[in-house]
């Protein structure tokens, strides 16, 4: 397999993992791109390498920078702009566990302390309010683990990783 089949094998692999973060294919690919792109990149040089419309590329582009995955970078005495991604994979999961919490577990919070709150008046009401005690109480301790990730540096997740190794 030539090196392009195994590059556009990974923008495959990431558009298709995107989708399991909560984002659409094309974002992930465009993405997947810039990762591994050596030198900045515009809007036009996206466009032809993963075949997509402006507007798509655009859209896409705007939605990443809003995920914290890529930046601008401008060039001195150019007027087109360039887009570089962050590299340092510990740093790009942790901004995608900021935005899946930010978008899926602060919600569900949010509405389960609502349900919470109901008066347990009868046996039915009782039973359901002890079970939204226990979702809550479980989805609490997920977000207190990722809101540790997401504060965490490098070497603080690889001592955790080699303990749980072992």
């Amino acid at each position: 397999m030539e090196t392009n089949q195994h590059v556009e094998k990974f923008y495959q692999a990431w558009g298709t993992l995107g989708s399991n973060w909560g984002i659409n294919k094309t974002m992930a690919q465009i993405h997947a791109l810039l990762l591994i792109s050596e030198n900045s990149l515009t809007t036009e040089d996206i466009m032809e390498k993963l075949n997509i419309s402006r507007g798509n590329t655009n859209m896409n582009l705007r939605a990443l920078m809003d995920w914290g995955l890529i930046q601008k970078e401008h060039k001195k005495g150019e007027r087109k702009e360039h887009f570089v991604a962050e590299k340092d994979i510990w740093k790009v999961s942790r901004l995608i566990a900021r935005e899946r919490r930010k978008r899926e577990l602060e919600p569900a919070l949010k509405i389960l302390e609502e349900l919470r709150s109901i008066k347990d008046t009868d046996a039915e009401s009782k039973r359901f309010k002890k079970q939204i005690d226990e979702v809550y109480k479980f989805t609490s301790m997920v977000d207190s683990i990722l809101d540790k990730f997401i504060k965490s540096n490098t070497s603080w997740m690889m001592k955790i990783f080699a303990y749980i190794a072992k």
